[in-house]
């Protein structure tokens, strides 16, 4: 058996033991173990998730009823039906005018050194209380949608915390990604207002927004009967360049101005009247990568996200009030809902937007001068900044407690790269959920070893196993589907739109797409996708995990997930018939996958085109594909390779048959391909033919 890479110094002083030792006292148990814990926690979810309640300090009414402990997940059934709370409330109930609340820190440009920006709780909460008055002078009710399209700056948090704290419902959407994106998520979810900033750093360069926001915006007129407020951040250290400013948008300022002005939403003494929801009112919406139609939008509960967090960081991590946590995320991401919900915590949070590795010194620079100690990133940005840098050099680095990466699985070699170059004695916690729950299954524990290649634990509450395809639990350390057996409070809603928000057609439509989602794998079982291995018991730990990968076919090069989706609608806006009359230039079909490279590291996108009969894949045609890729989409979305093929395989029922083909071009034989569930099986047989061409490229 492997010798672990950290053993925590003191886990009995751990506040899981602490967890321990109260529920042992309440219930009048002997739990003894991480693994008895656990044990409990997924087999009394009415009781565990009750005192999670009471252990975290939630602000707000509990009431007595927590679950319906003897439905399935399919079922999504309430939680604490009689409960009443504010997502806002918990997040600034810190008033401290010394406290730092979150620091600003933005990739310095050859023009500007872009000093840190900070500001306290109090601040904070001042901030939040005039944008609430601001949006409720603007007629913003419970359940309205507030988009944000910007980059990861104080602004964006403080409207987000906004709008919680009036029952809105946050979406966001990231600065770096393209118009057309932005409006397949947004036509679906119809926002009052966006917020946007009027520019981003990456790469030490500054690039205009606006163009962007503006091409969104012409979109949504086309799609939607109510146009949204607009009101735009400056947050780049350069002198505002209004070219293509529209007359209807707001500045920031103008906003707070206006807010300042009304002062609604606060009581006699100016403070914010929360508006305290039930237990299960939708907080925000999530996209899914979109890979098989327009992306998912997936509602998730304020208590949910409230209650999932508090028990992840104070439970489970042990995070304190005098941590300073770093994550590097996007607005899109769910790490980001993930990160400010450290507010809760009183943490420090730092926000960072620019690229991570043009100068890999700089994060590490920023955690000495910050003294970071919770430092979130991808594994892609570890195996990247492994091929370039050690930054045990070069730096102090030793604030650092816990090391956190999620995105993909982390490769073993990576574990060594951590504890050898960055730091001999921290919490290196590979974490995993995702963003259909917006937080963890498995993940971080202050309490338990860390071991290389795997995840620490299954968390708390969450009653995951790995099935077989047949539907059947995997035997011990045998690889299957990743699964959830109980219900969870993190489990969402449903997708958009919710009763009450759209058509009885639409609102049907959208429960269909969700039970489809999770729960056609396997009855009244939960299914996440994953494609896993849960390790032997060892330690009083009940298992860890070691991720095998997505079982769909997301893509994921350099740790950026997206759908395919979102390439075949890019062929299909501009190459197919009715988008020109340039008949070399016509895509009949195309199917794009990924393959693996780097060992497993990464992998990069691989698309293949059907053209019209007599037609030859050209140059000037793949170098166009690629542009329209990169300036729809990102350069992430760009395809390595196009390769031309005579057909596209299909199942029986008429969808493009990805997951077959990549693993065919990823080196599996024919025989794993069923063919008995395919239109035109005969097809595959060239793919097979093209694999060692596209294998050796990858060496």
């Amino acid at each position: 058996m492997d010798a672990p890479l950290y053993v925590p110094a003191n886990p009995d002083a751990s506040r899981t033991f602490q967890f321990v030792r109260r529920v042992n006292a309440k219930y009048r148990l002997a739990l003894d173990s991480y693994s008895d814990l656990y044990k409990w926690s997924t087999t009394q979810i009415d009781d565990f998730w009750a005192t999670g309640w009471d252990e975290t300090a939630i602000i707000g009414k509990k009431g007595s009823h927590v679950v319906d402990r003897t439905a399935k997940p399919a079922a999504n059934p309430a939680w604490f039906s009689e409960a009443k709370l504010n997502w806002t409330e918990n997040m600034l109930h810190c008033r401290s005018a010394q406290k730092v609340a979150l620091v600003q820190a933005t990739e310095p440009t050859a023009d500007a050194p872009s000093p840190l920006r900070r500001v306290t709780y109090s601040e904070l909460y001042n901030l939040v209380a005039d944008l609430v008055s601001a949006l409720l002078s603007y007629g913003l009710q419970p359940g309205d949608r507030v988009a944000s399209y910007s980059s990861n700056c104080i602004e964006n948090v403080a409207a987000c915390l906004a709008a919680t704290a009036i029952g809105c419902i946050w979406v966001s959407a990231a600065a770096d990604f393209g118009p057309a994106g932005v409006l397949e998520r947004f036509e679906q979810v119809q926002p009052a207002i966006i917020f946007a900033v009027d520019a981003v750093v990456y790469n030490a360069k500054v690039h205009p927004h606006l163009p962007k926001l503006s091409s969104l915006l012409s979109g949504l007129s086309k799609n939607i009967s109510l146009q949204p407020k607009v009101v735009i951040i400056h947050c780049v250290s350069q002198p505002s360049d209004r070219t293509g400013w529209d007359n209807e948008w707001m500045s920031w300022e103008s906003f707070l101005d206006a807010g300042k002005a009304a002062v609604l939403g606060r009581d006699l003494n100016g403070e914010i009247e929360w508006r305290r929801q039930t237990f299960d009112w939708p907080i925000w919406i999530l996209f899914s990568s979109g890979t098989t139609g327009r992306p998912k939008p997936i509602v998730h509960r304020a208590g949910g996200m409230l209650l999932q967090s508090k028990k992840e960081f104070v439970i489970c991590a042990d995070l304190q009030p005098d941590d300073v946590f770093f994550y590097y995320t996007t607005t899109g991401w769910m790490m980001w809902n993930f990160l400010v919900s450290g507010l809760s915590i009183e943490c420090t949070l730092v926000l960072y937007d620019g690229s991570p590795l043009r100068d890999p010194s700089y994060l590490w620079r920023l955690t000495d001068e910050l003294k970071i100690t919770i430092f979130g990133t991808s594994a892609k940005y570890i195996d990247q900044l492994a091929k370039v840098y050690k930054p045990r050099e070069h730096h102090d680095l030793s604030s650092l407690r816990h090391i956190y990466s999620t995105g993909s699985p982390l490769a073993p070699p990576l574990y060594d790269y951590v504890y050898q170059h960055i730091h001999p004695n921290v919490l290196l916690a590979s974490i995993t959920g995702g963003t259909d729950i917006c937080s963890l299954f498995a993940g971080m524990s202050s309490a338990l070893p860390v071991h290389r290649g795997e995840l620490q634990c299954r968390l708390l509450g969450m009653a995951i196993e790995t099935y077989t395809q047949t539907g059947t639990l995997s035997e011990p350390g045998e690889a299957g589907e990743l699964v959830c057996l109980q219900p969870f409070p993190c489990q969402p809603i449903g997708f958009w739109p919710l009763p009450g928000y759209g058509t009885a057609e639409a609102v049907e439509a959208a429960a269909v797409r969700y039970r489809q989602a999770y729960f056609s794998h396997y009855p009244n079982v939960w299914y996440h996708g994953d494609h896993v291995v849960i390790t032997p018991q060892r330690a009083g730990n009940a298992g860890g995990l070691v991720m095998l990968g997505r079982s769909d076919g997301v893509l994921n090069p350099g740790g950026v997930r997206f759908g395919s989706a979102e390439i075949y609608d890019i062929i299909e806006m501009c190459f197919s018939h009715s988008a020109t009359s340039n008949p070399s230039h016509i895509i009949v079909d195309c199917l794009v996958v990924g393959q693996s490279i780097d060992g497993g590291m990464d992998e990069r996108v691989i698309l293949f085109v059907q053209l019209t009969a007599g037609e030859t894949l050209s140059f000037d045609l793949q170098k166009k594909i690629k542009l329209e890729i990169r300036t729809r989409r990102t350069p992430r979305h760009v395809p390595a390779m196009i390769i031309q093929v005579e057909d596209i395989p299909y199942t029986l029922n008429s969808k493009r048959v990805e997951v077959p083909v990549k693993k065919i071009i990823n080196g599996a034989p024919l025989s794993s391909v069923n063919p008995s569930t395919l239109r035109n099986p005969e097809c595959l047989i060239a793919y097979a033919a093209l694999r060692d061409g596209i294998l050796s490229l990858s060496q």
